[in-house]
């Protein structure tokens, strides 16, 4: 799908260099898109390949309608190289394959763009990362690198002193809000996901796709009616914990999100309830602050934490649960 410049939410430092390097004809021959996840990397770079090979520009964005436009908003591209993990890492194999297909001129464009995401997980292999070196150095002509990585991943130094690298940031908490407005989700879930997600929109997205805010209101609210005993409390926590564990790799997100919610209840606790984050929870929040006082909060979030150990352990997803939503209790 084509993406245009004016599209990418915020980030106006990076695309302003890019389009103003673009404009001068002093473009890099491999960046390296580096910030948090989730705020604009990709999008940016896609952004960015069909600005430098639009026909017609216009206003320094993409015209939408040429022959390269229109190749790129179907995805078929023949100059734009997608080099994606086989598994968890890019192989030597692929790296050998992109260098063979770089000995032959672009088909049609002026540039032919290699992009390659997520290089602080995908190219952790030596032999991988050698083989791609000489290649970013020393690009065949009309050749643009564009990789992205973590502002905290392990890049290696050698890759990083051959990409201009252009720093991408934490979206506004605002900006986020509406763009998740403009996706039909209402304000106040939309406030609660821009806070969580900590200016990732990606995040942002991913809690709201997996569902996890309402079943975190489904756990809370099921932990203020249950009393421990109770023969419905047990039935009720194994049925919880089952849903928590269907969540798999996202668990983690709910443990995240459960660790919120008790230290927003620490801010009730001490007259701070403006700072709080979880609004969609709102109206649970007395009888929680009343259920769970404020000297057990602490040994909560030990709870919670322990889980979190557990779990990077490879323990059992939904006992793991169970112990946990018990604790809580």
């Amino acid at each position: 799908m084509l993406t245009s410049m004016h599209s990418v939410i915020g980030q106006d430092k990076a695309k302003n260099f890019l389009k103003t390097s673009f404009s001068r004809g002093k473009s890099s021959h491999a960046y390296l898109f580096r910030g948090p996840a989730g705020v604009g990397k990709k999008t940016c770079a896609n952004a960015f390949t069909a600005l430098i090979n639009c026909l017609s520009p216009v206003d320094g964005d993409v015209c939408g309608h040429c022959s390269s436009c229109l190749k790129y908003n179907s995805g078929n591209h023949p100059d734009f190289l997608e080099i994606k993990p086989q598994g968890t890492a890019i192989k030597i194999d692929q790296i050998r394959e992109l260098k063979k297909t770089l000995t032959y001129p672009p088909f049609e464009a002026r540039f032919r763009v290699v992009l390659m995401q997520d290089i602080h997980m995908t190219m952790r292999r030596k032999e991988a990362t050698n083989s791609l070196l000489k290649t970013l150095e020393e690009p065949p002509p009309n050749t643009l690198f564009i990789l992205t990585g973590d502002e905290t991943g392990d890049i290696l130094p050698t890759i990083l002193s051959r990409c201009q690298i252009i720093a991408f940031y934490p979206l506004p908490y605002e900006l986020v809000t509406q763009a998740l407005m403009n996706e039909d989700i209402d304000e106040a879930t939309a406030s609660t996901l821009s806070g969580i997600a900590e200016g990732s929109l990606g995040r942002a997205r991913l809690l709201h796709k997996e569902g996890l805010l309402p079943l975190r209101q489904e756990i809370i609210e099921k932990l203020i009616e249950l009393r421990p005993g109770q023969p419905e409390s047990v039935a009720t926590i194994f049925e919880l914990a089952e849903k928590s564990a269907n969540l798999k790799e996202n668990l983690e997100e709910l443990l995240d999100l459960l660790t919120i919610w008790i230290r927003d209840l620490m801010l009730v606790h001490h007259n701070m309830s403006d700072r709080i984050i979880s609004r969609d929870l709102q109206s649970f929040i007395p009888a929680a602050s009343r259920k769970w006082e404020k000297e057990i909060l602490t040994e909560k979030l030990q709870l919670i934490d322990q889980a979190r150990r557990q779990l990077l352990r490879n323990c059992n997803r939904t006992l793991v649960s169970e112990v946990l939503f018990f604790g809580l209790l």
